[in-house]
């Protein structure tokens, strides 16, 4: 079975019983059964989980500190023949001192002992502080539950292709925890056992240090915090569990549960490690001991994935609303300050009726507003041709009269037929040639009337275009400033929905019709009914596929097998194996032999993590080869 670089984990918290070390260790290990039966490979449980974190003074019990003692012995014993990791938390005796520990576990040995190192204020009344082995810069040796293991702050653990660390409870509070200093010593996972109590605002205030935490560290995180059955005497535990991967959370339990719950997710160290290159040092281990866990459990992720995968990553639809402003702020910004460094008296822009045009005119407009420029200084100029449908153009004509702008009607019919009789090509042979020769007459007019009116042409071809090369070269290719360079075609259409209810709601009639028009150049002759008859996306693939391959081939550097894995699961059956293998290899096959056209491409604003411009986002030879990642998949 291909993991696909996932590994599967686990937060549970138990229902306890304050000091009743033989009923919290059946718990932990009923728990810990079900958790290996779903193929999990760490699981995490809460700070003091074996006596209960609640027990005060008791922890001064010897007959308490040893009865967690052979509660660990039984959770060893069950742990034998499993390939999963058990953190669980204990008092541990060592050189005359108690230390809140979190205790790791697998396949019958424990592995090692992390001891916390911030104590609350009522702890220091029973235990010791782990910073004395921190200053003591070295780990040390301890005979515990009838093992010989290893004590220390500086303890990480492999479990197949992932390395995790162990914090406790209020060490994630400090103003640097020691997570910080583990992934920087090359750890993915953080573990973090925690006893927290529950009072007005404690759940916000720690999602968001949780989601803050995990995506500076780029790790993942798994919190368990004590919960139902604790001592409510002064304190109520609510039992959260929350799991964040690089601040994105993949899964979290229902608070206040008055029966135990296990949280699963599924990290993806593949991406951890991806989005670290570069930026990571190249040096990870400096003082940490690493310790093996063998190679964790055989997952079938194909079976059940507990993560969600976004199948529209440009565009979520949690937080569009928010992306949508962000983004065409940063458009119209971009323009605004070019606009006004050349000085120009106009922008020009090609409108076709088509969805990426009339996104760039919409920003153009609001540009001009932001400068305090009148519209009429925008120039919108339609170049019917032979593919040009009424809709599409009255639509064109009807956006730029409803914005005020002024519009310029130009053929490029009789100039391509010249063009044609100059070529000697018949045009009733419609092949590239055909196309193209449209395409770049277009941007000659647009050039030319810029120009003629001391005026900067303005781009409308999105990122998704760029990345397939879906662009004619020194055709709609070429501009003088790109707007929408850094916009995925998903996100175009989002855009101008959004545009419609927030800035342009009375142009909806028209706006939402071009949201509806079907995606194409229109350098074809339209059909017998005088309707579009090439669409872009039967000849390419649908867009939102593409989209999908280009976020997470880029992004990630996702090997093609894994994009395959993901796509099924993130549209299931839309699309089946065969529809989704033959789009990847179109996107492979494009995104390689068309890097040529990306390498000379006009500015433009990056607008999200994924751009294309060969000035620092996208470092790629216009002569590599797709050959490997064809024959991957």
């Amino acid at each position: 079975m291909k993991n696909y670089g996932l590994i599967r984990t686990a937060a549970a918290v138990p229902v306890v019983k304050v000091a009743d070390t033989k009923h919290n260790t059946e718990s932990i290990c009923a728990l810990a059964l079900k958790a290996h039966e779903g193929d999990t490979s760490i699981i995490v449980f809460p700070e003091l989980s074996v006596t209960g974190c609640s027990c005060g003074d008791l922890f001064k019990q010897t007959l308490l500190v040893k009865g967690a003692e052979e509660g660990i012995i039984h959770i060893a014993e069950f742990s034998k023949g499993k390939n999963m990791a058990i953190v669980v938390g204990a008092p541990v005796p060592y050189g005359g001192h108690l230390y809140n520990c979190s205790i790791v576990i697998c396949d019958g040995s424990i592995k090692g002992i992390v001891p916390k190192i911030s104590l609350s204020q009522s702890e220091h009344r029973t235990f010791s502080s782990g910073a004395g082995f921190i200053s003591a810069g070295s780990q040390c040796e301890i005979r515990y539950a009838g093992q010989k293991c290893i004590i220390s702050p500086y303890l990480q653990f492999k479990v197949s292709d992932a390395v995790f660390a162990v914090e406790t409870g209020e060490d994630l509070w400090a103003p640097v925890p020691p997570s910080s200093q583990q992934a920087l010593a090359g750890v993915h996972i953080i573990a973090h056992p925690s006893a927290e109590y529950e009072v007005l605002m404690t759940e916000r205030y720690r999602s968001e240090r949780l989601k803050q935490h995990s995506a500076a560290t780029l790790t993942g995180y798994i919190h368990a915090s004590a919960g139902f059955g604790e001592s409510t005497q002064d304190h109520v535990h609510a039992g959260a569990a929350a799991i964040w991967e690089n601040g994105e959370l993949i899964n979290e339990n229902q608070r206040f549960s008055t029966e135990p719950t296990l949280t699963f997710a599924d990290f993806d160290i593949e991406k951890i490690e991806n989005l670290r290159k570069g930026s990571w040092p190249s040096s990870p281990y400096g003082q940490y001991t690493r310790l093996s866990l063998g190679d964790g459990a055989e997952t079938d992720f194909e079976a059940k994935l507990y993560r969600k995968i976004e199948k529209h990553p440009f565009a979520p639809e949690a937080d569009l609303d928010y992306r949508c402003k962000e983004i065409l702020d940063i458009q119209v910004s971009g323009l605004a300050t070019r606009l006004r460094h050349i000085n120009c008296q106009t922008a020009v822009i090609g409108i076709s009726g088509g969805l990426d045009s009339t996104l760039a005119l919409l920003v153009v407009a609001l540009a001009f507003d932001k400068l305090g420029w009148s519209r009429e200084r925008i120039i919108g100029v339609t170049m019917p041709g032979y593919g040009t449908t009424s809709r599409t153009k009255n639509n064109a004509v009807d956006l730029m009269e409803g914005l005020g702008i002024t519009s310029r009607e130009i053929s490029i019919a009789a100039a391509c037929d010249q063009h044609f009789k100059d070529l000697g090509h018949d045009k009733s042979v419609t092949d590239v040639t055909f196309e193209n020769s449209q395409a770049r007459e277009r941007t000659q007019i647009l050039m030319d009337v810029a120009n003629q009116t001391n005026g900067l042409v303005v781009g409308t071809g999105d990122l998704s275009e760029l990345a397939l090369g879906w662009a004619t070269y020194n055709g709609d290719h070429m501009s003088m400033y790109g707007v929408n360079a850094g916009v995925p075609k998903t996100l175009v259409r989002s855009l101008v929905k959004w545009a419609t209810g927030n800035k342009f709601e009375s142009l909806s009639r028209i706006l939402l019709d071009i949201v509806d028009t079907p995606i194409s150049p229109e350098l074809l002759p339209a059909n017998e009914s005088g309707e579009i008859q090439q669409v872009t996306e039967d000849l390419v693939g649908p867009y939102e596929l593409h989209d999908f391959f280009i976020y997470n081939f880029i992004r990630f550097g996702y090997t093609p097998s894994k994009i395959m894995f993901l796509a099924r699961k993130a549209f299931g059956s839309q699309y089946d194996n065969d529809t989704i293998r033959k789009w990847l290899k179109t996107f492979l096959r494009r995104f390689f032999n068309q890097q040529f056209k990306r390498s000379c491409l006009p500015d433009g604003p990056k607008i999200g993590s994924v751009g294309l411009s060969p000035r620092g986002d996208l470092n790629m030879p216009s002569d590599a080869w797709s050959t490997l990642f064809m024959n991957s998949i």
